[in-house]
């Protein structure tokens, strides 16, 4: 086992990876790994030509990751917007790892993001001692794709400030990025592409301007359709999580999961599951991403401080967490719940008491 906390995929789906790109005798574009419809079966699952089986990365509709791949195999950026908890960051990831072999070009946009870390950057002492010079030049993970021709990662493009993304502009546009100091420029090398992410509920926190937006084709990751789906989801992932930390091992736990993911649900639309009673909403998104949260949490707690299986009250501390971001509102709205629905439901009179102990 590996002491890093956490692998990147291409490191954890190596195995697959290697198969996938032996295997693959369709047409690839310049400086991709394996051929689209490869990048396809990578991430929603299937066999390598040597049989060597692929897991899901990603479950839902076909269509989305068929639009995104070949999007990435056109010169227009990829724009995967979403709800937070949709998977983006993790479709981001897995599709720049099976594309370029490496997911690890990436820039983490925030308020305090300037161009220099988009664009490139300078080594003062070398800039002091010899002025302006390829030398003194700082790369960042943007041009170091545009030089190799390969995936670039911006996360939560717009947390960073309008002005700043609008420096993607002449990249996206022309690819190419001037570096106007050596009265020179980068020009992108064919594979150079960009996959950004957004959080569709921040919307207004720093709008895209309309001449970047035309630059990205937009794909919009939906949450689950259905519960079944999104608790098959949350239980794979939770399997995976604290497996690769080493948890103690516990009982399968998938009703415990299938119980968050209702809690979630429900609260997240505002209503129970058969639509019969109307519900307030919580202040978060308590997305698939929380749920699985979560369960891995629960799992520890099991596993350390109680019996070996996730139960009642390995999950109520955890869900309260998870539900009461505001204290006031939240509180109230998580308290009818528990009053309404849960004390009501066959089968869920422990995890009331559970809730009831902690809130």
């Amino acid at each position: 086992m590996s002491d890093m906390l956490r692998r990147s995929a291409e490191e954890i789906f190596a195995e697959e990876l290697v198969a996938l790109a032996k295997g693959d005798d369709r047409v690839r574009p310049a400086n991709w790994k394996m051929s689209p419809q490869a990048v396809v079966t990578y991430l929603l699952g299937g066999k390598a030509a040597d049989g060597t089986p692929v897991q899901p990365k990603y479950v839902g509709n076909r269509r989305l990751i068929e639009t995104a791949v070949a999007t990435l195999a056109t010169d227009r950026a990829l724009l995967l917007l979403g709800v937070p908890g949709t998977a983006k960051s993790w479709v981001s990831e897995h599709l720049a790892a099976a594309i370029s072999g490496s997911s690890k070009r990436l820039i983490q946009c925030t308020a305090g993001t300037d161009e220099n870390q988009i664009r490139y950057g300078w080594n003062y002492a070398q800039l002091l001692a010899k002025g302006p010079s390829k030398d003194a030049l700082v790369p960042t993970p943007l041009m170091r794709a545009m030089e190799e021709g390969t995936i670039v990662r911006l996360e939560e493009l717009t947390r960073m400030g309008s002005d700043v993304q609008d420096t993607l502009i002449t990249v996206l546009s022309e690819k190419t990025l001037p570096i106007p100091e050596l009265d020179t420029a980068v020009d992108a090398q064919r594979g150079f592409n960009v996959i950004a992410t957004a959080n569709n509920r921040d919307k207004g926190v720093n709008e895209l301007s309309s001449a970047l937006k035309r630059r990205f084709n937009v794909v919009l990751l939906p949450l689950p359709t259905s519960l079944d789906e999104e608790a098959g989801i949350v239980v794979k992932r939770v399997r995976d999580i604290g497996t690769s930390l080493a948890l103690p091992p516990i009982a399968p736990a998938d009703k415990e999961i299938a119980r968050i993911v209702t809690l979630f649900r429900e609260l997240r639309d505002g209503q129970t599951l058969n639509g019969k009673m109307k519900l307030k909403t919580v202040t978060g998104s308590l997305s698939t991403a929380e749920a699985i949260s979560v369960g891995v949490s629960a799992w520890a707690e099991a596993g350390h401080f109680g019996n070996g299986a996730i139960d009642a009250n390995a999950l109520a501390a955890n869900i309260v967490g998870a539900v009461v971001k505001d204290p006031v509102q939240d509180t109230v709205a998580l308290q009818e719940y528990l009053e309404n629905v849960v004390r009501t439901r066959e089968g869920w009179s422990d995890l009331y008491v559970a809730i009831r102990d902690v809130l």
